[in-house]
């Protein structure tokens, strides 16, 4: 078998966490008096760490207000600390997606750009049945996605050369990385943005459902 190890994003690709996303910005607007936006708008703003999130959430104006980001950061952090588990589930097939992997003895690893401590909490929490020999989540001075450095660090820790990596994400941020770290970019439509966003930022392959990566890793002719 060519690839040795899968690196998953986590939001919207391991775990559909919009609504707990969504609700938590959506409190901290209400509080200071602006307006809220329906979930599936947090799609957009979501999976280049949390400043942008609260950056894209604000008016255009507003957003542009580095100090004001920087006030409602850790009051979103807040907000998500109370509601990260009231909504947020796996997706349909991820536990098939999981078992089949581990069936066939490939290492998994997660990495994603919400804070390294809420990353570790949600994985053990949400992902216990499974091993994931790394997970990593946005840290201090470690750039975040799109730069592939920390999806490096991933292949140097489990001794796995990147082109031996199957790299699972939903958003460009993840095609970009992959592509950067010379992994083998698969883009998943059950996540948060569309097919034309994915194949337009390096995916080497669509897959609309997680257990195509088995088909993918058994044939991959199968998986155009």
């Amino acid at each position: 078998m060519k690839y040795k190890a899968v690196l998953f994003d986590l939001d919207g690709t391991l775990l559909d966490t919009l609504d707990d996303l969504g609700d938590s910005m959506n409190a901290v607007l209400a509080a200071h008096g602006y307006a809220t936006h329906p979930i599936r708008s947090y799609a957009a703003f979501v999976g280049d760490g949390v400043h942008n999130l609260v950056r894209r959430a604000l008016p255009a104006e507003a957003g542009k207000n580095d100090a004001l980001v920087n006030e409602l950061v850790p009051l979103m952090r807040s907000e998500y600390s109370r509601r990260w588990k009231a909504k947020t589930r796996l997706y349909d097939g991820i536990p098939e997606l999981l078992d089949g992997l581990s069936a066939r003895g490939l290492r998994m690893a997660v990495l994603s750009n919400k804070p390294h401590p809420a990353t570790l909490e949600v994985v053990a929490h949400f992902l216990p049945r499974w091993k994931f020999d790394l997970t990593l989540g946005a840290r201090p001075d470690v750039p975040l996605k799109p730069d592939a450095g920390a999806a490096l660090e991933v292949s140097r820790q489990l001794g796995v050369p990147p082109e031996a990596f199957l790299y699972l994400g939903d958003t460009d941020t993840d095609m970009l990385t992959a592509s950067a770290a010379g992994m083998f970019a698969v883009g998943v439509l059950w996540g948060f943005r569309s097919a034309e966003e994915l194949l337009s930022s390096g995916a080497n392959v669509i897959i609309p459902d997680p257990r195509d990566v088995l088909s993918l890793l058994d044939h991959p002719a199968s998986v155009t």
